[in-house]
């Protein structure tokens, strides 16, 4: 009997937790959105800087003041080696993400931001010269179709917002890759890398934000007919995005990894039905489908990977030394693609 309580509040526990993590998820995008359409807050950079101020101070609180998780050391020439430039990686990723919902609707822009995975592999590939099974490349066929289907059939396409979400995507691969080799050792979670990385971040794109939108900004402030609620709303949206990054680290502690990504593919679709009923972005129905074949083929990859490394390793025919030490790195941990 005891047993079975103890399993029922891990299932409660894990639904919670996901529930969480889409409400602040679908929360970020779609405030993001109102700030940039409703409240013509036009300033992407200026956006993202807020975000990581308050994802620094957040992240203070929690391990410094409220002591809710214990301080992971780095040594301070590690800082500067290792967590900058995964800082620098981070910022950009955040920006572009910004940038892309800045010009495109949400529904369009979370479509190409499932392309994440394809470039993950890719990338591996192609830089680190990694195996991988024909299974892999096989699942990324319906995702890498989709999103062709989304691109030619989106209503409100926009170039400029479609390669700020395909960089964004690139950048989403690297900063995961680095992560493996950058922060080897070193067991982040997610509350220690938003610690290390916020801080970082934000003196990196102080000052372009600054000079590019310093004085947009002010201009902004001057004619904006309600200032007070307006700042509540933007600072808020950093609030929104620092809890996102906390309740990640619950759901990925409370969950395995094939019900993360089911989870983060309904999640998708919730951020692009909710999206839809609060802007009314036009959506054909051969784009929807192309949303909905995206969405199928990145569980289906999900799907091939775990089982794939439920399989028992298996010795190569003819095995070889490997090329350089970043063939020993382990495969990256894609439970953290989804960091804000």
């Amino acid at each position: 009997m005891e047993e079975n309580m103890l399993c029922q509040w891990s299932v409660i526990r894990s639904i919670l937790a996901i529930l969480q993590w889409w409400g602040f998820n679908v929360t970020v995008i779609i405030m993001n959105k109102w700030i940039f359409q409703k409240m013509d807050f036009k300033f992407p950079l200026s956006v993202s800087c807020i975000h990581f101020i308050c994802s620094a101070i957040g992240a203070y609180m929690v391990i410094k003041v409220l002591k809710l998780k214990p301080l992971i050391p780095v040594d301070p020439e590690d800082r500067w080696k290792r967590i900058f430039p995964m800082s620098f990686v981070f910022c950009i990723n955040i920006v572009l993400g910004n940038v892309s919902l800045r010009y495109i609707p949400v529904s369009f822009m979370q479509t190409i931001k499932s392309f994440t995975p394809a470039t993950t592999v890719i990338l591996q590939w192609l830089v680190w010269r990694k195996y991988f099974d024909w299974q892999i490349w096989a699942s990324l066929v319906p995702i890498v179709g989709g999103i062709l289907l989304t691109s030619i059939t989106e209503l409100s396409f926009n170039m400029f917002g479609f390669c700020a979400a395909l960089f964004g995507c690139l950048a989403t691969s690297t900063k995961t890759i680095l992560a493996e080799s950058l922060l080897h050792g070193y067991k982040f979670d997610s509350i220690n890398t938003v610690y290390y990385m916020a801080p970082f971040a934000t003196m990196i794109l102080a000052v372009p934000a600054l000079l590019l939108e310093g004085s947009g900004v002010m201009e902004w402030i001057q004619t904006c007919p309600s200032l007070f609620s307006s700042l509540v709303i933007i600072f808020g949206s950093g609030v929104m995005a620092f809890c996102l990054n906390f309740s990640i680290f619950y759901v990925i502690h409370s969950t395995t990894a094939v019900t993360f990504n089911v989870a983060g593919n309904l999640k998708v679709a919730v951020a692009v039905t909710c999206s839809w009923l609060i802007f009314r972005n036009p959506i054909s129905a051969m784009n929807a489908i192309g949303c909905g074949i995206t969405l199928v083929g990145c569980t289906f990859y999900g799907y091939v990977r775990h089982m794939l490394a439920q399989q028992p390793p298996v010795t190569p025919r003819t095995p070889r030394t490997p090329r350089g030490k970043m063939e020993l790195l382990p495969l990256v941990n894609e439970k953290l693609d989804d960091k804000v």
